[in-house]
Order: structure tokens, then sequence, then C-alpha cells
């Protein structure tokens, strides 16, 4: 119910009743209007929006339609009686007949106001109910024929119960509700009326508009008083409700407030004796392990204020928990702890030379860092990124630098990772907050110059978590990293000490920005030669002491080794070698076990019993001198790879097909190539009606596998021409590189995995790009043994060292 001693509230929506008065209740500044005037038959009708005026009411309304200005611009000063309807829908701007409901409330204008504004305001006094029986007019604003209708009421001992059920019910609402002076129990007094006093209730109480105008149409007194009668019992037990909270509310800060005096008292008198409680002695514990945890200065000021914020709380309270977890997680922080670094480059390079076998240029670089961090201890060394396929030895690499460094060694992959809270942590107003992985490990390593690395930096993904390659731009920064801030600590931790350092199977999917804060050293795959070494000499050794055997037991040839890395591997690395050898070894200790052989001697036949038949055949089974068909060479993240392009024709219009689970690049490359052959037809010697009343069909074997890139260009081109000059490709020739429509070879990458690959293969003669000359510096010398390099500036000097010479173009049989 309203404050009665408060101004009418104008509201801000159209023509919406703010404040009521009861009947007979004369305006401040109003002439007093009787209760009972004559209704004429024909009224103007004014829609009320989202409000129910009732009779013996005053109320002020703000006028906004146009249509209710020009209503009272005629009726005022002359009629001044006018007809107040509610609308059904409040958001409807221009109601018509149907949008309105078929009782309202005659009403007195008592006074129209204007402000500075332009805005209008009236004050109206609800009269008589009545009902709408015809509508006259819609424009310029709404007229009817109305019928007045009068309350129906029995004065009966009934009637006297429900209204004094109903102003008792009154008066308990008037005492809960705040806000309400006591004179509205006296005006409740004075309403005798049953109807009057129902009216007065329905305006007064907070009832959705269809409730209002459900009391406006109930035109018996009796049920009119029950259903507001029902209206108060809700609104009261609500009251009651709010009131018994409040209550209990009260109560619980009382007494936290006399248990805190209390905890006080106690915590004096046990200061007194020399006893702490539990809470005390661990804000103790905690202030000294702050005190020694050597933490810069702001960093300090920050825990002492959190451990303030500590002190004062409850130990129940859940914020408690998480302020402990998190001062402890400062304390246990290696702010100044570090280890002393052994920069001995002699004894670094026998670690590294007892844990790898070759990688000279990669031991070089390794040990030109080391001999800096000796002469320059508070240099901010590069960031080094270790790319190469699997199983070459990146991981392992990072732990020798850690074992020659007598540093801790902390792995983290960031394979599959989205969210970038993980490496930054949440806040701690999130529920269950952390730090992030890499205050996490720095943590467990206890030190704060661990060697870190940071593997499969190429399988970081992004989405609507964010984007965790953006968070590694200031974690390998050394510009940055010397004030990394955590989410959940949100203070700065200084990472320059550790030593980063990431890896990669491939560096395109690694975003450039990332890429330029990081070193990045190749680790190429290993060759033939080089394997049999690391197995005779790492792997060998390694799974015999994992499977119980002495080196007598399990005698291995380097022909047993050669026949697996031949025909039971097909890697760059060494990992699945070692796989298959433990196999074997395995096999000679289930033998050895069982008592059926004392020791056995790793034989070919051996090998195939335990291995079963050869996994991988040699590439030369496939090779063939049709024309059309090319032997090319391609790079993936496992390693160097040969692949073959084939090329068929048949009858048709110059259409062009592509199969074989091709990338968009690749599928461009074959384009390129085509355009180029067209445009070159004549120095070909290839006819161009030839070109344009055949279709061609290129071809990549293996369709399951996926393949892409550009570096297939030359051979898609060599196919295209070999097919259409009806000429043969040399079957002891592979070719790698990308071409231009002006037929020029452009320089490709990962050139020792492609000789590796075309070495495996059997391939005589290599063409690559001219450009990738200086590349052939890094191949190891018994790789590229035997073999003949050709270098291409052109697509010419492609097809002139890959076309067979003695099978010069044979021109097609005629069709008949």
């Amino acid at each position: 119910m309203p404050d009665k001693t408060t101004k009418p509230k104008i509201t801000e929506e159209a023509e919406k009743p703010a404040v009521v008065r009861p009947s007979g209740a004369k305006p401040k500044g109003q002439e007093e209007v009787p209760d009972r005037l004559a209704v004429p038959d024909e009224v103007a009708v004014l829609t009320v929006r989202d409000a129910v005026i009732f009779p013996g009411t005053v109320a002020p309304l703000r006028i906004g339609r146009e249509k209710s200005r020009r209503l009272l611009k005629d009726v005022l000063p002359e009629e001044r009686m006018i007809a107040a309807v509610c609308q059904k829908e409040g958001r409807t701007d221009d109601p018509n007949v149907d949008d309105l409901y078929q009782f309202a409330t005659a009403a007195m204008v008592l006074k129209l106001l204007e402000t500075e504004e332009g805005e209008q305001r009236v004050i109206l006094h609800g009269l008589q109910r009545v009902r709408i029986v015809e509508w006259l007019a819609c424009e310029p604003y709404f007229r009817a024929k109305v019928q007045v209708v009068e309350d129906v009421s029995e004065e009966d001992a009934e009637m006297e119960a429900i209204l004094h059920n109903t102003r008792e019910l009154a008066h308990k609402v008037i005492q809960l509700t705040p806000n309400i002076p006591d004179e509205a129990g006296a005006v409740l007094g004075q309403i005798q009326d049953g109807g009057a006093l129902a009216d007065f209730l329905a305006s007064n109480i907070q009832l959705e508009v269809s409730a209002r105008q459900e009391l406006l149409e109930e035109l018996n007194v009796a049920d009119r008083l029950r259903k507001v009668s029902g209206h108060l019992q809700h609104h009261l037990d609500i009251l009651q409700l709010s009131s018994k909270i409040q209550d209990q509310v009260r109560a619980s800060i009382d007494k936290s407030q006399r248990e805190y005096f209390l905890q006080e008292q106690l915590k004096a008198i046990q200061k007194e004796l020399g006893q702490l409680d539990e809470k005390t002695a661990e804000i103790e514990e905690l202030k000294s392990r702050i005190g020694s945890a050597n933490m810069p200065e702001t960093v300090e000021n920050e825990a002492e204020r959190e451990l303030a914020r500590l002190a004062k709380l409850n130990m129940a309270s859940p914020e408690y928990s998480v302020i402990r977890t998190y001062l402890e997680l400062m304390v246990e922080l290696p702010w100044g702890k570090s280890t002393t670094d052994k920069l001995d480059v002699n004894r670094a390079t026998k670690v590294l030379n007892q844990d790898h076998y070759d990688l000279e240029k990669v031991k070089r670089r390794i040990l030109e860092y080391l001999a800096v961090r000796k002469l320059a201890p508070n240099s901010r060394g590069p960031i080094l990124c270790f790319v190469g396929p699997p199983g070459v030895g990146k991981t392992s690499l990072g732990q020798s630098i850690a074992r020659a460094l007598g540093r801790k060694f902390i792995r983290m992959s960031l394979g599959g990772m989205r969210d970038e809270a993980e490496l930054r942590g949440h806040r701690r107003t999130y529920i269950g907050a952390m730090p992030g992985r890499i205050i996490q490990e720095v943590r467990k390593a206890g030190v704060n110059n661990p060697v870190f690395m940071l593997d499969e930096l190429d399988k970081v993904g992004a989405d609507f978590r964010g984007d965790p390659t953006s968070a590694l731009l200031e974690i390998l920064d050394p510009a940055q990293n010397f004030s990394f801030q955590d989410h959940y600590l949100n203070v700065p931790f200084d990472l320059s000490k550790v030593l980063f350092i990431g890896t990669a199977n491939y560096m395109a999917p690694v975003a450039p920005a990332l890429r330029d804060r990081m070193e990045v050293i190749e680790l190429p795959g290993y060759t033939r030669a080089e394997k049999l070494h690391i197995a005779q000499k790492y792997l060998l050794p390694r799974q015999l002491k994992e499977n119980g055997l002495k080196k007598t037991q399990a005698k291995w040839s380097a022909k047993a080794i050669q026949k697996i890395i031949d025909s039971y591997t097909r890697e760059a690395g060494v990992r699945e070698l070692e796989r298959q050898i433990g196999a074997v070894c395995r096999g000679v200790a289930a033998l050895v076990a069982s008592g059926k052989a004392k020791s056995r001697s790793i034989t070919l036949r051996l090998i195939s019993e335990m291995l079963g038949p050869a996994k991988y055949e040699s590439e030369l089974a496939l090779r063939t001198s049709t024309p059309g068909v090319v032997t090319a060479l391609a790079y993936t993240p496992t390693g160097g790879e040969i692949i073959f392009v084939e090329a068929t024709c048949y009858p048709g219009k110059g259409r062009m097909s592509l199969t074989g689970h091709i990338g968009d690049v690749m599928r461009e490359s074959v384009e390129a190539a085509m355009s180029l052959l067209k445009s070159n037809a004549e120095k070909l010697r290839i006819p161009f009606k030839r070109i344009s009343e055949t279709d061609v069909h290129v071809h990549v074997p293996a369709g399951a596998v996926p393949k892409d890139g550009p570096s297939a260009g030359a051979a898609m081109f060599t196919a295209l021409t070999s097919l259409l000059q009806n000429r043969p490709v040399r079957s002891d020739v592979a070719m790698t590189g990308e071409i231009t429509l002006r037929g020029l070879v452009l320089p490709i990458g990962g050139v020792k995995e492609k000789i590796l690959a075309a070495k495996r293969a059997g391939i005589k003669t290599v063409i690559l790009p001219a450009r990738n000359r200086k590349d052939l510096a890094d191949v190891p010398a018994d790789a590229t043994k035997g073999m003949e390099f050709r270098f291409a500036k052109s697509v010419r000097d492609v097809l002139d060292a890959a076309l067979d010479s003695r099978s010069p173009a044979r021109k097609p049989a005629k069709r008949r």
C-alpha cells in the first residue's frame, strides 16, 4: 500500500495512475466533487495503459498519446465527464476496440496540468462503474454509449463478517509494511461501505492488471470482498515470511558479533597464558613462511595484505580456505631458490655424445649456448625450438641439456590444449580456481631455473575459450617473461631464469609471432646407416636390459637390425625401430624363461617368425616407365616419402579431374601445371586441338592418405607433358619443386628427408630446384653415395632430365 505522506509519483509510463485516494477524500488544492453524479449515455473514452481506475479513487495520469490529448482538449472545460477503460495489452500503442475491456469507470476530470517540457498530466476522480454498450466513434478519439452498473449487496451477518475480516487483514498488512503512517488505519475505519472498501483496497495492493480488471467487473460486493481478502491474505503471508527471515538474519548477525568478541577475548587470554588456538597458530606459521620465502617486495606486501584479511575471517568462512590455499602456494613457489649451473662445456659434450648419436649441428648450437651462459651469466639467451619428425630425439635432447647443466627437467605437452587458462590460470573469483600449468610445474620443480620443455607446439588449438598461443607469446619472450602474471597469483613471477625449449613436428601450424620468438633448430630424419648405429649403441642395450636379457642370450647381427629397418619400419626417427627390437627381445625372453633355449641368435628367419610377414615393401616394384607416371618426393611431419603421380587421358572436351585425396594447394598445382602446358603447347610439340579434345585424369595413389603442398608442381607438369607427348619418364628419376606460370622452379623444404626417401626407394637421379643446391651440405655423404643430382631453374630443365631420351615421342594410334 502506498505511503500517504509522500507526494504522488507520476510514472514515465503513458497514462498510468500512481496514487489513488478513498471515496470522498478531497485532493489537496482541488474542489470537492460529489461521488454520485449523473453519467450521460454517451461519453468520450480515455484508454489507460497498465492500470485500472476504481470508483471513489483519485488518480493522476500522464498523457502521451495524440488521441488522448485531443480528447481532453474537446471535453474541457465544459463536459469534464469521461470514461476510463484499460487496454488488454500494455504494449499496444494504438489500440482498437477489440484491444479494450468492456467494463470501465466513469470519471470526472479535476485538473489538467502542462509542464515546461510540453508534457500533460491530468487528475481523474473515479465515480461509477459503467459497461460499454456500443462504440460510436474511434477517431479522432473513442466515444461510446455506456450504461451505469450498480453494486449488488445484501446487509446481513455474513456481509458484516466478510467486511470485518477484510478490514482486519488490511490492518495487519499495514502493521507489517514499512513506511506506512498510522493514519492509514484510521482511513480504513472511516470507510463503512463494503463496495467502497473493496475498491479502495484493490487500488492500493499490488495486483496484476488482469486481476484488477476482474475486481472492477465483479458487481457482487460480497464476492468482491472475498477476492480482495484472498489477495490480502497472500500479501500478508509474504510479509510475515519476510519478517521472519529478517528476524533470523538479525539474530544470526548478533550471534556472530557476540562470538567474535568472545573469540577476541579468548585469544587475548591464550596469548597471556602462552597458548595459541589452531587459527592463530596457522596465521603465525604462514607469517613466518612468508618472511623466509625470499619474495620480491611487491609480492611480499600482497601476501601480507592477504594474511591480514585471513586473520579477520572465521575459519568456517568459505573465503578463509580460498585465501589460505593462495598463501600456501605463494610461500611454496621458488621465488629465490635456484640450482647452480654446471657450465663445463667439455662435460656437456660428453653427456650429449653419451645420449645421442650424430646431430653434430644441434649439439654444436647447444654447446654455444652453454658457453655464452658461462661467459655472460646474466644474458638472456634465445628460446630454442627443436623441429623434426617423431622419434628423432627432440625430448631426450632436452633431458640431456638439463643433465649437462645440472638443472631439473620439466616437460609439458601442449598437444590439444585449447584453453588459455591452462597456461595463465583462473582468477580467484571463480570456484575451484587454480594456477596455470606454468606456475604449477615450476612449484613442483622447486627451483626457478629448470629446463622447461614445451612439447608439441604445432598442436596447440584455439576456440571460444581463448588462444593458448597468445599466452605463449609472453612466456617465451625473454624481454617480457621476467614479469609473467598468472591470473591466480595476480602478482608478477620471474620466468627469465627458466630455460624454455619448444618442440614441434612441423613449423607451418605455429603462429608467426610465436615462431619469431624462438630459434628453430631442425632435427632431420636418420639415414639407414645412422639408424643401424643408433640401434647397436643405444636401442639394443636398453631393450636387453628392460627385458631381463644378457648380451649373450640374444645375439644380434647387423643384418638382423637392417632387416627390421627395411621391412618392418618406415619412419624418419627410431621409435618404431625400438618397439620392433623390443618385440623380438620379448620373444627371446619367453623362450629363455620357459627353458626352451638358453640363448638365441637373431636370424632373418627368427625375425620373420616373431614379427610376421614384412610390413613394408620397396617402392622399386611400383616404378614404371609408362607415359604419364612420375615419381615425386614428398615431405611429411613423419619424414620423407615418395609418391607416384599418374595421369591418363581419353576423348572428351578438355576437362580435367583430380583424385587421390589431394588438398587445395596440390589441386592448384595441377591447375597451374595444365595452364603452363597449354600456354607452351606449341613449344612442346603438342597439338592444341588434341588438348581441347582430350579429358585428362590426374590421380595420386594411396587415396586414403591426405596429401597437400606445392612441391609436387614439377611432377604434375612432367606427368601431363609425358602423357600428351606419349613419352615415358625415366623410372630411376624422382623430382620435387614448385612451379610458376612462367615455368620457373621454386625452392622447397625437407631436402634431406626427401633424399633419404629417394635413397630408400633405389632412385638414382633426383631433380631438385636450383636454389636448393646449398641444402645438400646438410645431407650425409652416405645418403648421397651413388646418386646423381640435377638442378632445375625452369620446367625445361626438368623435362630434359626426366623424359627418356631413348624413347622419342610417338604419335598416338589413329582412331577408326
